[in-house]
Parts: C-alpha cells; sequence; structure tokens
C-alpha cells in the first residue's frame, strides 16, 4: 500500500510518530513498517475487529445528558502511541518521586502542618480548600500514605519533554481503559508483540491487589478486600467491575456493608456477616460517610470514618487526599518537592501556569446593556433578537462537541476578542434587521460600565472570585 505518512504532515506539537521532516521517530520505526505492510483492506478489517471486540467486552462508559444517560462504546485508535523506553524511564521516576512529596504534604497538611509554618504554601490556600477535610486531622493512615493510586495528566511540549498537567489523587479513574486497550491491541495487531520489545501491562491487577492487602490492618493471610461503587449508573461503573473481577475482590455498594459496635466494617453475606479489612473506594469523600459528610448520601456507609480513624479498615484513596490535587496547590508542587525531598522536580509543571487569589468583597465591575424595545421594535427586532446577537457575539454559540477520551468539549463559535473587548467596540456590533439592513448594536442599546455587588461563589457564602 501507499506509504502511511505520504500525505501526512506533523504540526508544531510533538507527534510521537512523526518528526518534523515527516520521518518516523525512532520508536515507530517498525510500527509504522509493518502497519505500511498491510493492505488498506486489511487495516479496515482489523479495525472492525477492535470495534467488534469492544462491543462483545462490553467496554463502555456513560454519558451524562440532559436526555438522560447514555452508554458509549469506548473509542479505539488501532494505530498505538509509541514511547521510547527511555523517555518512558524519566517520566517513571519522575511521577514516583511527585507522588512521594504529595504524600508528604498531605500527611504533613493533617497533623504539624510544617509546610505552612515554613511558608512554602500559604496558609488560605488550604484553610479555604474544599478538598481539606477537618475529620482527617490526626489521623495515620499506614506507612504514611494517604493516596495509594494516583492519575497523572502529562503532556508533551514541542521538544518531546513531560509536564504535568494535573494530578488527580482523590478517585482516580481509567485505568481499565488503558489494560483494555492494550489487550485489543494484542488481538488485532498480534504480530508488533512477537517482533517488539514492548513493556507489559497485564501485572498491574495483581499489583494493585498487593498493594491493597499490604493495608489491612490485621495481620491474616488473606484479608478481605472490596471494592466499594456508586452503583450501575455511575459512568466509572465498568472500570469498577472489572477491577474487582481481576483482583478477585468483591464489588460492593454501600448498603452491603455496616459498622458495628465494635467500630469495625461488615459486608453482608449469604453466611453472615465477614468484616472487610480494605476498601478499594471509587466514591467522593462527600459521599462516604453520612454521618460524618452529607447525611443525605444513600452511596456511603453510616459510620464508616469512625471505623477508618480507630484503625480498623483501610480506605485507598484516603479521604482528604484530594486536598493536594487542588487547581491552586498544583501551582506549589515543585516547591514542595524542593521542600519534602530536597530535590529539584523531574517532571516540571506546563510552564507559564500559576495560581493567584484575588478576592471581590468590594464589588465589581459590570457591562449593563439596556435593549430600547421601542427603537428596536421600529427595526422589526424583538428583545431576544438582540439578546441573541448579545449572547452569540460575547459568550459565544455551541455548535457541535468534540470527543476527548472520556471527555466533551463543547465546540463554542463567537466574535474575535477584537470585537468585544470593550464598550466601544460592543457598542459597534452589527445587527441584521428583518429587511436586510445593518445596524449596529448603539442604535437599539444603552450600554455602559456600571459598578455592581459581589457575586457569591464559594460554598459557605463568602464573597470572593478564583482567578487561574
Amino acid at each position: 500500500m501507499e506509504k502511511l505518512t505520504s500525505h501526512y504532515q506533523s504540526s508544531d506539537f510533538f507527534d510521537e510518530l512523526i518528526d518534523d521532516k515527516g520521518d518516523p521517530r525512532s520508536p515507530a520505526k517498525q510500527l509504522l513498517g509493518y502497519l505500511e505492510s498491510l493492505s488498506e483492506d486489511e487495516l479496515e478489517k482489523r479495525r472492525l475487529t477492535a470495534e467488534a471486540t469492544i462491543q462483545e467486552m462490553g467496554i463502555s462508559f456513560t454519558v451524562y445528558t440532559e436526555e438522560g444517560n447514555i452508554d458509549r462504546a469506548w473509542p479505539f485508535d488501532i494505530v498505538p502511541r509509541t514511547i521510547e523506553a527511555s523517555d518512558w524511564k524519566i517520566a517513571e521516576a519522575g511521577l514516583k518521586q511527585r507522588l512521594t512529596a504529595l504524600n508528604l504534604f498531605i500527611n504533613d497538611l493533617y497533623h504539624d502542618q510544617n509546610v505552612i509554618k515554613d511558608g512554602i504554601i500559604p496558609e488560605h490556600i488550604i484553610k479555604d480548600s474544599k478538598n481539606f477535610r477537618p475529620e482527617c486531622v490526626g489521623v495515620s493512615p499506614a506507612y504514611g500514605v494517604w493516596a495509594h493510586i494516583c492519575g497523572t495528566d502529562l503532556v508533551r511540549d514541542e521538544n518531546g519533554d513531560f509536564f504535568v498537567l494535573e494530578d488527580n489523587l482523590r478517585v482516580p479513574s481509567g485505568v481499565s481503559y488503558m489494560l483494555e486497550n492494550r489487550a485489543i491491541t494484542k488481538r488485532v495487531l498480534p504480530e508488533l508483540f512477537e517482533n517488539e520489545s514492548i513493556l507489559p501491562v497485564d501485572s498491574y491487577t495483581s499489583q494493585l491487589f498487593d498493594t491493597l492487602a499490604s493495608l489491612s490492618p490485621r495481620d491474616i493471610e488473606n484479608p478481605e478486600i472490596v471494592v466499594l461503587t456508586p452503583g450501575i449508573y455511575n459512568s466509572a461503573y465498568f472500570e469498577h467491575a472489572f477491577l474487582a473481577q481481576q483482583m478477585g475482590a468483591e464489588l460492593v455498594e454501600g448498603s452491603d456493608l455496616f459498622v458495628d459496635s465494635d467500630d469495625c466494617v461488615y459486608m453482608k453475606t449469604i453466611d453472615g456477616p465477614e468484616r472487610v479489612d480494605v476498601i478499594y473506594r471509587r466514591i467522593d469523600d462527600l459521599f462516604i460517610d453520612p454521618e460524618a459528610f452529607d447525611p443525605e448520601s444513600v452511596l456511603g456507609v453510616a459510620g464508616l470514618m469512625r471505623a477508618w480513624r480507630a484503625g480498623n479498615v483501610a480506605l485507598a484513596n484516603a479521604p482528604g487526599a484530594g486536598v493536594a490535587d487542588d487547581k491552586v496547590v498544583y501551582a506549589y508542587v515543585p516547591a514542595i518537592i524542593r521542600y519534602y525531598l530536597n530535590e529539584e522536580p523531574i517532571l516540571n509543571n506546563v510552564s507559564g501556569t500559576s495560581s493567584v487569589y484575588a478576592e471581590r468583597v468590594a464589588g465589581g465591575r459590570y457591562v449593563t446593556i439596556d435593549i430600547k424595545r421601542r427603537v428596536a421594535a421600529r427595526y422589526g427586532l424583538n428583545i431576544k433578537d438582540v439578546q441573541q446577537v448579545i449572547s452569540t457575539a460575547v459568550g459565544g454559540m455551541n455548535v457541535g462537541e468534540t470527543i476527548e477520551g472520556l471527555e466533551r468539549y463543547p465546540i463554542n463559535v463567537r466574535y474575535p476578542q477584537d470585537y468585544r473587548d470593550s464598550v466601544v467596540k460592543l457598542q459597534n456590533l452589527p445587527l441584521v434587521t428583518p429587511n436586510g439592513a445593518r445596524i449596529a448594536l448603539a442604535d437599539v442599546a444603552d450600554i455602559r460600565y456600571e459598578d455592581g455587588p459581589p457575586m457569591i461563589k464559594t460554598e459557605n457564602a463568602r464573597p470572593n472570585g478564583w482567578v487561574f
């Protein structure tokens, strides 16, 4: 078949397959050579095989819409991403370093808070964090580890260097799709694994099981490990079921567990209650225990925090770990690494990102647009016509959406910033009347700056604004 890269042009970003000259990068040479040895019909056949496999294996995720919840098949590209082993070793070392420092940071926050006393991070950032849990102060999880599983988002710059986009320490998800991707790739492109030296990922679930088992408060050979799920309607339920099945652990919902008078957690079974040692929880902090957090929650287990604080059950990840993946804390992670480990970060944050805190407790500046109804009516326009132009020009109009893995992002079209960054320019926004005449927004509306009251943007009703 024709060379795959004949009509392919690499852009300014770092392409892991093709360099800026259009040649395959070192780790992708054999891959592209192999793909080019297949006919177009054979490639299409294998793509269809991948789709059929996804359907057969039931790999799906849930999209929440106004019309209801929709199960979607997992999108899959049969051309795998290739990463040089030497590059991956750098990423691996950087991720281990980062998570080690973040766990020391979390443990410090819930104990002595030396990181605040020494001026590494401002106190108000932690005090105002919605993910800091006062209920966790003084608790010491096994090994001082709060975040046992971390999902870190990495990006690469134009030189191919890895940077951290964000850390996910509360209830990270998505690993099952990576594992299933590899299984599907093995099925549709088996020759790659015969002729290439590819690092395996099959041992992930056994390593996860060993990690969870090591947290057991009881020194027994076979601790009882369960995966706590919100239920079948959760978008990541496929993953919850997959991981439980692969580890040989019980998949449970909150109603399957209870905390007895001895502050131990038990699972309801047909043979009677069985004590639970470790809970791999896939439920957010605020819903895991109606006794400690949201009293309306029906997803969690009443008394679970009591059992955890007493050291009678292990929770992974521990409640309160989310304080370290706060978007404001992200900017301080390089300093946190230096503070706790006395090392320079191996993986840096994306350059140019920073966080500032801005309060607007006295008031704010607003643009007020008063539509002159009678004048607009003379042009054949009603209030809705004028408002639609304003909302489209300033706020934009969603014309579709793009799919990025599990995420859905709206495609928003609006006027360029040069047309809307001042009152004068807003006054000159064009409107078209029903008879085709072009007029300016100022012809049918008064536009001006005004001082107004502050907006309430925090859960505890303190007037302030966050600026990133």
